[in-house]
């Protein structure tokens, strides 16, 4: 039995992914191929892609990266939260984000700008799950750009509520 055949193809890209960010911080210029609905777009000043100039993103890649849980009050929820998904800062080293902006579209054409600054360790996650469910379109999801609310007062303030983004699809890194 050789190794692909004993973990299958989701363990090969979860170790690939796994060596590229322990072996120098970040995929070096190719990220693995998703193989199903592309959930996520990223463009713009980045180095490391997958297809023509972008980086393309389906639930099981970005599963592949790091996932963090926070729990916390949101105030389009009532009571606590949990979230589940990537943090901001690892999606933009996997990817290789260069610029200092980030500019966030949602599927109803949202649009909002998010420094580079706010991906931080502890800062803000891409929610895929909430309550341990995935989140449909219906309930902010597939993606919804979630800051730790509760565990700063920086992120209790209208500039970061308008930049939580749900519905989220597209994010073009620029200068």
């Amino acid at each position: 039995m050789n190794f692909e055949m004993r973990i299958g193809m989701g363990g090969i890209l979860k170790a690939f992914v796994l060596c590229s960010l322990m072996c120098g911080g970040a995929f070096a210029g190719t990220l693995p191929t998703p193989q199903s609905d592309i959930l996520l777009t990223v463009e713009g000043d980045i180095a490391n892609t997958n297809t023509e100039g972008r980086a393309e993103f389906d639930m099981a890649l970005l599963q592949t990266l790091p996932t963090v849980t926070i729990r916390t009050n949101t105030i389009w929820t009532e009571g606590v939260q949990e979230f589940r998904g990537v943090q901001l800062s690892d999606l933009l080293e996997a990817v290789g984000a260069q610029g200092d902006m980030i500019y966030a579209t949602a599927v109803n054409d949202y649009a909002i700008e998010i420094p580079v600054t706010d991906g931080v360790d502890g800062g803000p996650i891409i929610a895929y799950q909430q309550n341990g469910q995935e989140m449909s379109v219906r309930t902010q999801g597939p993606l919804w750009l979630v800051y730790p609310y509760d565990s700063n007062a920086d992120y209790q303030s209208e500039v970061i509520y308008s930049r939580s983004i749900w519905q989220l699809v597209r994010m073009e890194i620029t200068d």
